[in-house]
């Protein structure tokens, strides 16, 4: 069988097109096909398919067009079998297809194929997987079923997920010189979304660096009629910046391989009585956090930020990110402020330290607007001047950095969107962004990622030996290696025992070992009071932002006793297709939940393996279906 959903609602068996029949019984395929690996609730079909009141027959009918699909899917099927296509599920219906089957989901797969490979640095790779992704897209999504269902937000979200596709695909293009591969994709997502002004800025961006410059400047003059007509605004800053870097014909070095900062906006340039562009006053912010007292280890990993950082492809005035990632507890913030201090001497103009609160378990993430704010604020203007607006403030913002050279640290990012108002324009400012999150997004704009593991043993112990003296971890050695082994080498294990065995200078090392190998969970030893860092809590912020899939599948990671985990292994512990497992590895993968050392092979932290085994005791095992 196949089945097409992203374009006209088609199915063949074999080479033959099957008749789906009623638009109404089309669009309970199409519904069906855009939750495949999941079961459909009753309630839902009916809002699709009838969009105002549902008749009192509603159910009965939703069970003849059910019926009807099962005997054409599978028409040698006798009567009254249940079959093995389309499936009752308690409350709704199912339907049971292979991954190759459907283009969503091979659509799917391309583009988190697309996201890894943004993600480890290999943006030629992902461009491709982008755009063959793209290519299982023929046309508006679910076409020929009633337009009031193809309302419903289960096919608007898919459209989206194209849109958000189409925008990857660009950044990632233009980064490796590739933009003529995405401009057909880019035509047809602009089409859908007329007044989606970031993926307008692609398009100019790509046709101006495909040579075709008249051609972008009409899509611009276009867009900005339409914005105009229909909403009463002017073109955002995102697309006037790239209006005005195809006007100044900027946009051909793209084929030479400089990074693209495609989130950048226009700054808002002053102009004097005398017509000239007056330099706006600044402050000099200091607001990096003490240098960490007990720092230990990663000099690998600070070499390679001191000459990566500043050596920016296209020159050393080309604008930079870098994004230090890792699981939570691997010492991503120690890293980015340490660094940062001894590198404070290559930004004159100061440093700003914005805290996003990307997973924190108790507050809300904090909004780009929030925190261009403060930012803002630190530059020097005041309350009153700041103007009001995401897009006229990050305006200001790079206005302020424009021909200054600021370090920006942003710490435990939410997401790509949440970042990219936030980034610096400016050639020679540099963003040190922090996150427990992959954000390949961010990675094919051409940040550079910088991924940290557990300390090495030597430095874990140099670590420990920072915090509770080197003379009381060299009388006992021996105790001081098992507690490094059994805080998994993380650092903010490390330091939670550190913080217990600090105040406790009469009980020995081996105690301490002791009471780790004692406690029923290890994190139970590594919870401690008086604002230290909590590495449950930690755990928690990651764990909490999962989708239900994907939390299900991490708190069955304990039942898997080898050392390494497959997408097969993971099917057999959920009971999934191996397509969806490898899914929902590839989503654990991106929280940093679990390693994936090797390709398709994953492995999971001693501690984190702990905390996916009390998340069972808290809340029940997950069932296998």
């Amino acid at each position: 069988m196949r089945f097409e959903v992203l374009g006209p609602v088609r199915a063949w068996r074999e080479d033959d097109e099957l008749d789906l029949g009623f638009p109404q019984q089309r669009a309970l395929l199409a519904l069906l096909l855009a939750h495949t690996g999941r079961a459909v609730p009753t309630s839902e079909i009916l809002d699709v398919l009838w969009a105002e009141r549902p008749p009192a027959s509603a159910q009965n009918v939703v069970r003849r067009y059910a019926g009807a699909l099962r005997r054409l899917l599978e028409p040698e099927l006798p009567p009254r079998a249940p079959g093995r296509r389309l499936l009752r599920r308690p409350g709704g219906y199912l339907l049971a297809v292979d991954p190759d089957e459907v283009d969503l989901l091979r659509f799917r797969e391309l583009t988190r194929q697309g996201k890894r490979a943004a993600a480890t640095g290999r943006p030629e790779t992902a461009a491709r997987r982008f755009t063959e992704a793209l290519g299982e897209w023929r046309g508006p999504v679910a076409m020929g079923i009633p337009a009031s269902a193809r309302e419903h937000v289960q096919f608007t979200a898919v459209e989206r997920e194209l849109l958000q596709t189409a925008g990857m695909a660009a950044d990632a293009a233009l980064l490796c010189g590739r933009a003529e591969q995405v401009l057909p994709a880019l035509r047809r997502a602009t089409a859908l979304d007329p007044l989606d002004e970031p993926l307008h800025a692609r398009l100019i961006l790509s046709l101006a660096a495909c040579g075709l410059q008249a051609e972008a400047l009409k899509v611009y003059e276009d867009v900005r009629r339409r914005l105009t007509a229909e909403l009463g605004i002017a073109p955002g800053a995102e697309l006037a910046e790239a209006h005005t870097r195809v006007l100044r014909q900027e946009v051909g070095r793209l084929k030479s391989g400089p990074t693209v900062d495609l989130g950048r906006e226009a700054p808002v340039v002053r102009v004097g009585s005398g017509g000239a562009a007056e330099r706006p006053s600044l402050a000099r912010p200091a607001q990096l956090p003490p240098d960490p007292a007990a720092f230990a280890g990663r000099g690998t990993e600070l070499e390679w930020l001191t000459d990566r950082a500043g050596a920016v492809p296209g020159g050393a005035r080309a604008p930079a990110a870098v994004l230090i990632g890792g699981m939570a507890g691997v010492g991503k913030t120690t890293l980015a402020v340490h660094w940062a201090h001894r590198a404070a001497g290559r930004f004159p103009d100061g440093q700003l330290h914005v805290p996003l609160r990307g997973c924190d378990p108790d507050r809300p993430a904090v909004e780009p607007a929030e925190a261009l704010r403060g930012m803002l604020a630190a530059l020097g203007v005041s309350a009153p001047s700041m103007p009001d607006g995401l897009a006229a403030l990050t305006g200001l913002y790079r206005t302020l950095l424009a021909g200054r050279r600021l370090l920006v640290v942003l710490d435990d990012a939410a997401g790509t969107e949440q970042l990219r108002p936030l980034l610096p324009a400016a050639p020679g400012c540099l963003a040190l962004i922090t996150s427990r999150h992959a954000l390949p997004g961010l990675i094919a704009s051409g940040a550079r990622p910088l991924r940290l593991e557990p300390l090495p043993a030597g430095d874990a112990r140099e670590a420990l030996a920072l915090r509770i003296g080197a003379d009381r971890l060299a009388a006992e050695p021996g105790a001081g290696e098992e507690i490094v082994d059994r805080c998994g080498r993380l650092p903010l294990a490390l330091s939670a025992v550190a913080a217990r065995v600090t105040g406790r200078r009469a009980v020995p090392l081996t105690a301490v070992a002791a009471e780790l190998r004692a406690c029923q969970s290890p994190l139970d030893a590594l919870t401690v009071s008086g604002g230290t860092p909590d590495v449950r809590a930690a755990f928690l912020g990651s764990y909490r932002l999962l989708p239900p899939e994907s939390a299900r599948l991490f708190r069955l990671l304990p039942r898997h006793t080898g050392p390494d985990l497959t997408p097969a292994g993971a099917a057999a512990l959920t009971g999934l297709p191996v397509r969806r497992a490898r899914l929902l590895l590839g989503e654990l993968a991106d929280a940093h939940l679990v390693t994936e050392h090797t390709p398709g092979r994953y492995s999971l932290h001693e501690l984190l393996r702990a905390f996916a085994a009390e998340r069972v005791a808290e809340q029940g095992l997950p069932e296998v279906s």
